[in-house]
């Protein structure tokens, strides 16, 4: 671990089964890292779970120097225990300008959506986030405990949020739409609800927050194979043109069940 006393850090490790207690061990050494600015890990496609993961979070916790967090645990065994005990590490992180987190392929379900929402909520200065939830269970509230917590992320500039298939619905979509209508700074959004039960309700309820992201130049909006209706996508039109400093747009609607 002595490589990991110094400023910036790079730790590889995916495909080699690395278990619970190995992570346990990994987080044990970063807390003793209280200099670290930089930090990225790459843990994909591992065996770690919920014990793991908290443990991860326990020595993050420790790093409040950190600006720049680059973590990929895409493809583990992480539960909402796992992302919860994750998420309250990163609370600690209150000097994170860039962070990009990769959850995608786990067992992550409402709790610790809202968990990592919480966290969200104390990083007030990210200008750039990156978060792939994608492939998990997080339901309605997950992302709506989400959206919650990017209300807070006032100074976010750059944001790419990965939901795909995940089953928010209506309910997940407005709540996720609430939250960012207060992210009045975002200039470059790419946001990815495909695959998950969307309806006309749910689309102009996310219309209502990019309405009010007036400050968006680049727009990348994925909604594929959703059930908006025909007002839903007009509802979300209209939201669209109140957006009048976008340069680039580009919207993704096929395979919509759009009533006539």
């Amino acid at each position: 671990m002595q490589k990991l006393v110094q400023k910036n850090s790079l730790f590889k490790n995916f495909y080699n089964q690395i278990s619970d207690g190995d992570a346990s061990g990994l987080g044990s050494g970063l807390a003793n890292c209280i200099n670290l600015s930089n930090l990225t890990l790459y843990l994909r496609y591992n065996q770690i779970g919920a014990v793991g993961a908290s443990g991860l979070g326990s020595g993050l916790a420790n790093c409040i120097n950190l600006s720049n967090l680059t973590l990929y645990l895409g493809s583990n065994k992480i539960d909402d225990e796992g992302a919860s005990g994750l998420g309250s590490g990163l609370a600690n992180c209150i000097n994170l300008s860039n962070l990009t987190l990769g959850l995608s392929y786990n067992q992550i379900g409402a709790m610790g959506a809202s968990g990592l929402g919480s966290a969200l909520a104390n990083s007030i200065n990210l200008s750039n986030l990156t978060l792939d939830l994608s492939d998990n269970q997080i339901g309605e509230i997950g992302a709506s405990g989400l959206g919650s917590g990017l209300a807070n992320c006032i100074n976010l500039s750059n944001l790419t949020l990965d939901l795909s298939s995940n089953k928010i619905g209506d309910e997940g979509s407005s709540g996720l739409g609430y939250g960012l209508a207060n992210c009045i700074n975002l200039s470059n959004l790419i946001l990815d609800l495909s695959y998950n039960q969307i309806g006309g309700i749910g689309a102009s309820g996310l219309g209502y927050g990019l309405a009010n992201c007036i400050n968006l130049s680049n727009l990348t909006l994925d909604l594929r194979s959703n059930k908006i209706g025909d007002e839903g996508v007009s509802g979300l039109g209209s939201a669209l043109s109140n957006c009048i400093n976008l340069s680039n747009l580009t919207l993704d609607l096929r395979n919509l069940v759009i009533n006539k």
